[in-house]
């Protein structure tokens, strides 16, 4: 990559890397300033700017990552980001909303003719009640407003399935729905990338595998890529026909079909991401060393991604970080999250060398910049929004049951994964009253209830919409026989096989109580004398009948014992049960108090 000097200013937390300045280098770095002069930024979010020679022209990459149809601004903790103070202080930043993302968007691209928006997957999918409702129709045409120029496909993509994929990318009306408007849906404006989903008949992906923005003789080539891990954590049906390959190979092959076309400058948005070492999204990642403050799977995966390749959109862990990871061969280069549900947007400056057709690392900056709540509200979106909440209204304002106080979804087991598994064993003892337990699995709780919610529903009042937003997903509650060693090795699975990097806790029902020693390892980590049902140790060599969603019943999120049960039995969707289970123990005078979430002892 060439080399140009370093620039002054701050990005959020991390310096700009300086270019050699020994013998020769020092002549060309003098010779470079002389022709290029280093452009001043100011201020957190701000960027001075100064015409730039013929050679070097900055590109703006703006982006962001798992929307998942969030068009209203998200509440409670959903809602919020942590910001770093300079006295070692955390506050709470209320944040997001399609109608504050468009305004910050707008504004950041003012001043910037050479301006990108890209975004790292999981746009829809998981969505509220305005957008889910409507099959995420809505959220697609606020993309299109929002000027959004690719996109990466994400795991909740296909929630249902590669046609309907198919049918948000070109347009048309729902097969079975049909049109919600007296206008044809037209689809997104914006390229999906799944270059990693191939179709497994013809061995070709199923949508653009990269993509390539232009302007004048600028050119910056997109590639697309989903997690690998896919399928295990999509129901069956939702990637029927499908196969998903390795993000790095997929992403290196691509990187050389674009280079062959004479594209020198490639971003990859990769639907895959990690854990910083820090809540605050403006936390230095880089304090002990390049990629020092991340861990998880985006590590691996950029630290072999071909160089090629000059930044990396990330996502699906819905974390924030902007952090420099060394590539292959050792040089820096950007990784970007932007947290989720548009509480932030990551603006990344690129250096491009017309000379070259190259981004000239070393003036790469990022910082990720909140969607604060006190801008103007635009006026398309509000429109948008208002729209579809019309038709959405006489669903979406039913009220369905009453709560005493929040209903949060945080910790290792939450008030609300533990009261949708009440009501999941509740509606499985309806089906069969031999049923005793019920799981959950965390991924699948979208949303805490809160007390005090917007709109004129009245404190307390949990409405259809509200549920919706928790539980999206449409599953069925299926019940199936384990023995009892066959639920202690479910037990085991949370922290076990697949699970044991990033543990997966499963919500339990009432009833259900052990130990979670997480000073131990592995399996271990679950005490298995302490495991009790209705204070009673499990028997393994009795049968239990336990209700589960229907993507735990097939062995999603790494549980492969909960595919092994037999006599099974699918009721209603998971939504149905939650909603019956509120209406059926709460009222006015008598709102359901939060569990406390007191199931699983954990020992830290």
């Amino acid at each position: 990559m060439p080399a140009v000097p370093r620039r002054t200013g701050r990005r959020t937390g991390r310096r700009a890397y300086a270019v050699l300045a020994t013998g020769a280098a020092l002549a060309t770095a003098a010779a470079l300033t002389a022709a290029l002069p280093a452009q001043a930024h100011t201020g957190k979010g701000g960027h001075g700017h100064h015409p730039r020679p013929g050679r070097y022209q900055d590109v703006q990459l703006l982006s962001f990552n798992d929307l998942h149809g969030n068009l209203e601004p998200p509440s409670g903790s959903s809602g919020r980001v942590t910001e770093l103070q300079p006295d070692g202080a955390t506050k709470t930043v209320d944040a997001g909303g399609a109608e504050y993302l468009a305004t910050h968007l707008r504004q950041a691209r003012k001043g910037h003719p050479y301006s990108i928006t890209a975004a790292g997957g999981d746009m829809v999918g998981a969505s509220p009640l305005l957008s889910g409702l409507f099959h995420d129709e809505p959220t697609i045409e606020a993309l299109n407003k929002l000027k959004l120029d690719v996109t990466s496909v994400g795991n909740h993509e296909f929630d249902e399935g590669a046609r309907e994929l198919a049918r948000l990318q070109n347009g048309g009306c729902h097969p079975t729905d049909g049109c919600y408007t007296d206008k044809k849906f037209k689809g997104a404006n914006f390229p999906y990338l799944a270059a990693n989903v191939l179709d497994e008949k013809t061995r070709k992906p199923i949508l653009k595998p990269y993509w390539v923005w232009k302007k004048k003789d600028v050119k910056v080539g997109f590639i697309g890529v989903t997690l690998e891990g896919t399928p295990g954590i999509v129901s069956a049906d939702g990637v029927k026909g499908l196969s998903f390959k390795d993000e790095v190979e997929t992403i290196n092959k691509y990187a050389k079909v674009l280079q062959r076309q004479g594209v020198r400058s490639i971003v990859a948005l990769i639907h895959e991401g990690g854990y910083p070492a820090s809540g605050s999204y403006n936390y230095d990642c880089d304090a002990a060393g390049p990629g020092s403050g991340i861990s998880g799977p985006i590590v691996d995966i950029a630290k072999n991604v071909t160089p090629a390749v000059d930044a990396l959109v990330t996502g699906h862990t819905h974390n924030a970080y902007v952090c420099d990871i060394p590539d292959p061969s050792g040089r820096s280069r950007m990784v970007t999250s932007a947290a989720s549900f548009g509480r932030l947007y990551t603006d990344t400056t690129l250096t491009y060398d017309r000379r070259t057709g190259d981004i000239a690392r070393t003036a790469v900056k990022s910082a990720n910049r909140v969607v604060t709540r006190d801008v103007p509200k635009a006026a398309d979106m509000t429109d948008l929004i208002s729209r579809w909440n019309t038709l959405a209204a006489p669903i979406g304002n039913r009220p369905i049951g009453y709560v005493s106080g929040d209903v949060n979804n945080t910790g290792t087991e939450s008030p609300m994964g533990d009261l949708i598994a009440d009501a999941q064993l509740a509606h499985g003892k309806e089906l069969d009253p031999r049923t005793s337990v019920a799981l959950m699995n965390p991924g699948g709780v979208r949303a805490g209830l809160t007390y005090a919610a917007k709109g004129a529903e009245g404190d307390g009042v949990v409405t259809y919409a509200e549920g919706f937003t928790v539980q999206p997903f449409a599953n069925t509650v299926n019940l199936a026989d384990l023995t009892g060693a066959q639920l202690v090795q479910v037990l085991k699975e949370q922290v076990s096989g697949a699970n044991e990097a990033a543990p997966k806790i499963l919500q339990p029902s009432a009833g259900l109580t052990y130990t979670l020693d997480l000073t131990k390892s592995g399996a271990d980590r679950v005490v298995t004398d302490s495991i009790r049902l209705n204070g009673a140790p499990l028997d393994p060599a009795a049968t239990y009948r336990v209700a589960v969603n229907s993507f735990l019943a097939g062995g999603g999120d790494g549980f492969p014992t909960l595919a092994k049960g037999t006599g099974p039995l699918v009721g209603s969707d998971d939504l149905t049960a939650l909603a019956t289970y509120l209406t059926a123990h709460s009222s006015p005078s008598s709102p359901i108090t939060p569990p406390t979430a007191d199931r699983i002892t954990v020992v830290r």
